[in-house]
């Protein structure tokens, strides 16, 4: 059976879309001052001449700032537009863990993720699309926009935001969660979510000479009531025996409401003994990539999985049941898995 070759380390794109006045570059703010030592560069797409997002941004991020004025980047700007700004920003020098495509409150979000998942970047992959909606004004915006439904529908993270201000947030959480396909709602103020949720990521090694956003911002207070863990349930999963394709697809396929990320590595044992296999999976997006083990290592599967509302006990078991019982292997069984690699001749993966 041949494989596709090992792909280097792809950075993920995320796209945080929502209507105008629901607080994307506050949370895109915060994000950047709770970064946890990752670094974020930022495409920011304002509507209009003065371009007042990417000023609001810019003191954060400085040379790690694509700013695009005077219109919107889905109508504006063509797949291989954006990524001569995604190849800027992927440029290895600056170091980059995650890019952010902040959309302007008109743009439609559908047209980015399809951009996204257009590039021909080997350097990046979609990273999710998050959409952020204001809990005070919510059915004031259906009332005006009746797309948001259809966007919210789209969305691999849900952010309810401004809840502080809602006389009703429990209804409007609720009427969320009634719009969405499966993805995770989180409810924040302030546009406060854990980046950890996000991204779920960490510089890959120590850098010399370069402060990290922690050092150059302060946290403010160590108030609970500020903490972000409560609004995310978290599973670690590390088996010793190898998984079986079949039985992990299986639970991939049937993921639950609320799994928002999936990240780590998979042993697949007799099926193949040369690589383990990198998995990304955001939303309904799921990616493998087949990388040789290394040298010396303890050969494990270990996964990251992160969520809203989960039950992580459940999910545990599920993924202990996908360990394999198996000496050899079935010559079919890795066909699943293989769907999505990606190999460099095809075009790029939809989301599952």
């Amino acid at each position: 059976m041949s494989l596709p070759s090992p792909e280097p380390q792809q950075i993920p794109v995320v796209v945080l879309a929502g209507f105008l006045g629901s607080g994307k570059t506050t949370l895109l703010n915060h994000l950047l001052h709770r970064s946890g030592g990752s670094r974020i560069g930022a495409i920011v797409n304002d509507f209009g001449a003065i371009e007042i997002d990417a000023m609001a941004v810019a003191g954060a991020l400085g040379d790690s700032t694509v700013s695009l004025g005077n219109g919107c980047l889905c109508c504006a700007v063509d797949a291989s537009e954006l990524d001569q700004y995604l190849e800027r920003l992927a440029e290895p020098s600056l170091g980059i863990d995650v890019i952010v495509i902040e959309a302007s409150g008109l743009a439609e979000p559908q047209e980015l993720v399809r951009m996204v998942l257009a590039s021909e970047h080997p350097g990046i992959v979609y990273g999710g699309l998050v959409e952020v909606v204001d809990a005070a004004e919510f059915d004031d915006t259906r009332s005006r926009h009746p797309e948001i439904d259809r966007h919210l529908a789209l969305a691999d993270l849900a952010v309810v935001n401004k809840l502080d201000r809602a006389a009703d947030g429990e209804r409007v959480l609720e009427l969320v969660r009634s719009l969405v396909d499966r993805a995770a709602v989180v409810p924040a103020s302030y546009g406060r979510i854990d980046p950890e949720f996000l991204f779920d990521c960490r510089p890959s090694e120590e850098r010399l000479g370069q402060l990290s956003f922690d050092d150059l911002h302060e946290h403010g207070t160590d108030d609970h009531a500020e903490h972000l863990h409560s609004a995310y349930d978290s599973l670690s999963f590390v088996s010793r025996e190898p998984l079986d394709p079949r039985r992990l697809m299986e639970f991939l396929d049937s993921r639950p409401e609320g799994l928002y990320r999936i990240k780590g590595y998979v042993d697949f044992g007799p099926y193949d003994v040369l690589n383990r296999y990198a998995v990304h999976a955001v939303g309904r997006f799921l990616r493998f990539y087949p990388e040789p083990w290394p040298a010396g290592g303890e050969r494990l599967t270990q996964l990251v999985l992160i969520g809203s509302g989960i039950d992580a006990s459940s999910l545990d078991k599920e993924l202990g049941a996908c360990r394999s019982d198996a000496p050899h292997a079935d010559e079919r069984g890795m066909w699943g898995v293989l769907r999505y690699v990606q190999n460099p001749e095809e075009d790029p993966a939809e989301p599952a």
